[in-house]
């Protein structure tokens, strides 16, 4: 069964704005899936410690047959590929990050795995590219997308003009 997967992407290290564009082009590439929209560019303070660079993120919509699991090894691999190299410290710099946000309508929990993403519903970063490409698309468990990209935190969003 093919459903619409929605992922994350973000950058702050290396040419931020290379990495996520190159990322695009290997999410592209993900086996059984079709690449079907991708958000503009968006420049974000980052949530995490001061000092570090600011992010460059943005939205996909893909197209699947992948299940949850294989499309998060996916995604796990174009990270480590980009040279995203994980540790405990959370919101740190970044070369990639990917983010498996909604599937399908599915509510998912698992030990490796939660969808919606659990941070999606307060993070402009993230809602505004996926309602540029979704619309007011519903976040299972949570409503309409609307709903929450007026009070979630300002990050100092702004679009980047096309490279």
């Amino acid at each position: 069964m093919r459903l619409m997967a929605y992922i994350g992407i973000g950058s702050n290290l290396d040419n931020p704005v290379v990495q996520v564009q190159d990322a695009i082009e290997e999410l592209g590439a993900i086996p059984d899936s079709i690449l079907i929209a991708r958000s503009s560019l968006y420049s974000s303070k980052p949530m995490g410690a001061a000092g570090q660079p600011d992010y460059v993120n943005a939205v996909v919509a893909i197209d699947t047959v992948l299940s949850p699991q294989a499309l998060l090894q996916a995604l796990q691999t174009i990270e480590r590929r980009r040279g995203r190299e994980r540790s405990d410290e959370k919101w740190g710099p970044r070369v990639l990050d990917l983010d498996l946000l909604l599937y399908g309508g599915r509510l998912i929990d698992t030990a490796d795995l939660t969808v919606p993403h659990p941070g999606l519903h307060k993070r402009d970063f993230v809602l505004v590219p996926l309602g540029e490409i979704a619309g007011d698309i519903r976040i299972p468990g949570r409503g309409r997308l609307s709903a929450f990209i007026s009070g979630c935190e300002n990050h100092a969003l702004r679009k980047l003009v096309a490279v």
